[in-house]
């Protein structure tokens, strides 16, 4: 079987490149920790510092200290053994947040609001996720919530047509809410499945997003009120722990559901995914490795560990 014919080899590979820098760094951080035989403080301290300097975290890396040193203080350790035993480590964070996001809303359409600074790659996000739930048989339409910019409304009507799907749009300035409610008539009377919904990603009035988002809940509340079913917020792993003070203002802007992280083959950052799982415990849905509509895959948190920590 060729590489194009296998989907999973492929994608595992393109991983695996895309996160080397983060490997790549966390691995020279740790080969310089096994200088001794054996696990002693000093060498924990230093598989902490190491850690933390791959942004995993204060939180992540003691707790990855912690563990090792219940398991592994006083024995003999090799520099591979350290680096497995951390990737496990790393794996423990991770299981619980990795939730591939489904289609499970009756009635249909199921709402996902995209949510993110401009910058982060939402828009392109959107329409990845898009190709990942037609991949499933879903039928998905787009709708162009973000309507402060006319760069976004175009971004997103070009990836439309491009993946063949529906898109509900207006002017540039026009009213979000009422775009939404369309989208969502349109949506229902097709018997669309899944709805996303691209959002405004300034923050330098966080009172006027919030109470854009505000109107789009109301909105979508009287049409269905479990709706939106997801607020997804996506971001960009080459801004590392500046990551985390978005995931702060976003949760409280918009009740943020789970994450996407984009940007991962561009960063020596990628660690900033685990300090996120330590941190909020929010879902991680999917990370993105590229800029081709397959480089979005659900998120597999032992090959990422394995990954990270340079032993995949």
């Amino acid at each position: 079987m060729s590489e194009a014919d296998s989907p999973k080899k492929s994608w595992t590979e393109r991983l695996f490149g895309g996160f080397r820098k983060t490997s790549d760094r966390l691995s020279e951080n740790l080969t310089t920790v096994v200088s001794t035989a054996k696990l002693d403080d000093a060498t924990l301290d230093d598989v902490e510092d190491a850690l933390i300097m791959s942004d995993l975290g204060p939180s992540a890396a003691a707790r990855i200290r912690q563990r090792l040193k219940e398991k592994r203080f006083g024995l003999e350790i090799s520099e591979r053994e350290l680096k497995e035993a951390v990737a496990e480590e790393i794996a423990e964070i991770l299981r619980p947040v990795a939730k591939p996001l489904e289609i499970t809303a009756f009635p249909r359409p199921q709402v996902l609001l995209v949510i993110g600074v401009n910058g982060s790659g939402k828009t392109t996000t959107i329409a990845k996720l898009a190709h990942l739930f037609q991949e499933d048989d879903y039928g998905v339409m787009l709708a162009a919530g973000d309507t402060f910019r006319a760069a976004a409304i175009g971004q997103l009507a070009t990836w439309a047509e491009r993946i063949n799907v529906p898109i509900i749009r207006g002017p540039e300035g026009g009213d979000p809410a009422s775009i939404v409610f369309d989208a969502v008539k349109a949506a229902t009377e097709r018997g669309i499945d899944a709805l996303i919904v691209d959002t405004a990603g300034r923050l330098q009035n966080k009172r006027e997003l919030m109470d854009e988002l505000a109107k789009i809940r109301k909105v979508l509340g009287r049409l269905n009120p479990e709706a939106p079913h997801d607020v997804v917020l996506v971001l960009d792993a080459t801004n590392g722990q500046n990551a985390l003070s978005q995931i702060d203002v976003f949760k409280e802007v918009a009740g943020v559901t789970g994450l996407i992280m984009t940007k991962l083959d561009g960063t020596a950052r990628g660690g900033v995914l685990v300090a996120a799982a330590e941190q909020y415990g929010l879902p991680i849905h999917a990370i993105g490795v590229g800029e081709k509509i397959d480089d979005l895959r659900p998120f597999d948190p032992d090959l990422v560990a394995k990954v990270i920590a340079g032993v995949a």
